[in-house]
């Protein structure tokens, strides 16, 4: 949950994640969609995936034990080389490194390395030295050590040389510039991308949502209808194609609204068009959700906060519980 989070947003999904699937077994036996809905809002959702899997494949060939080596765990979903390496060294004891950015500005600044030390080739010559000062003894309390020193200490823009414990030896710092050191380069800007989406509503207060392909963006979750841009007789005719109807009438009120979404490498505004169906419909792949649902439909961060607030305010959806 830490992979791209941080501690405090992490911390109530974890608790709640527990509490739900206390043990590894637990979370094989669980149906994907369940380990969806407990992490819907926490984002990145292929980490859920391959948590998911990687529980089963504990359970099926590793007799519901997690591996203690490095190597082991790597070959579980989504245990890459610092997730290996911290659960190897901290859970087990394996003398094996781990080097997050917070570890590679510590090196960086410590043996002098100008440049951005997030750059595959610094990262490899990194590496490279963390294998060889991981110590025997101990080496999850020395992971830990480097990983919490750049998190409160050695921090990006205002280091704080004076409460270094290791500070004496520090090349960066020796300089009078220790700040100049383990930078990042500026990302480049995000594109932005336009959707549109219909929130649709039937007669009994019911809202239609379907379900994104398992792989891509939002794997496995649900979104509102999916819509092309165009105008409101273009919108009238692909809501009537899609679910097979044609008595309903595009909300006047709130007319549309435009919900802001920043992934890690870009930004999609979504547009919003609400419509009303005079009656019901059935449509293959349509699912149409009730008041009570709105909190339990795994859903990414901005369909779950337009379902709550919808719940909250709207009589008719509130009805269907």
């Amino acid at each position: 949950m830490l992979q791209q989070t941080r501690v405090a947003a992490a911390t109530p999904y974890y608790r709640r994640f527990v509490r739900a699937f206390p043990t590894v077994a637990a979370l094989a036996r669980a149906p994907l969609s369940r380990v969806l809905a407990i992490w819907s809002g926490l984002g990145y959702y292929g980490r859920a995936r391959n948590l998911h899997r990687a529980a089963r494949d504990v359970v099926a060939a590793h007799r519901g034990r997690l591996p203690s080596t490095r190597d082991a765990l790597r070959a579980l979903p989504g245990f890459g080389p610092y997730t290996a390496g911290a659960v190897a060294s901290i859970a087990f004891g394996e003398p094996v490194a781990v080097v997050d950015g917070n570890v590679a500005r510590v090196y960086a600044r410590w043996f002098g390395d100008r440049g951005d030390p997030t750059t595959p080739s610094a990262m490899r010559a990194l590496w490279k030295r963390a294998e060889e000062l991981v110590p025997a003894q101990s080496p999850g309390d020395w992971n830990q050590a480097l990983m919490e020193l750049g998190a409160t200490v050695c921090v990006p823009r205002v280091p704080r040389c004076a409460a270094c414990p290791i500070r004496e030896g520090c090349r960066a710092r020796a300089t009078g510039r220790p700040e100049r050191f383990g930078k990042r380069d500026a990302p480049p800007a995000r594109p932005v991308e336009r959707r549109l989406w219909a929130v649709v509503r039937d007669s009994e207060g019911r809202v239609a949502v379907v379900r994104r392909p398992l792989r891509g963006l939002w794997g496995g979750l649900y979104e509102f209808l999916p819509m092309a841009a165009g105008g409101e007789n273009s919108l009238r005719q692909r809501i009537a194609a899609r679910l097979g109807v044609r008595a309903f009438r595009i909300s006047a009120p709130r007319g549309r609204e435009v919900i802001r979404h920043v992934f890690t490498h870009k930004e999609v505004l979504f547009s919003v068009c609400r419509a009303e169906l005079t009656g019901t419909a059935r449509s293959p792949g349509v699912r149409w959700i009730r008041g009570r649902e709105a909190s339990s439909v795994p859903a990414p961060a901005p369909v779950g906060k337009m379902l709550r607030e919808m719940r909250g305010r709207d009589t008719s959806f509130r009805r269907t519980q």
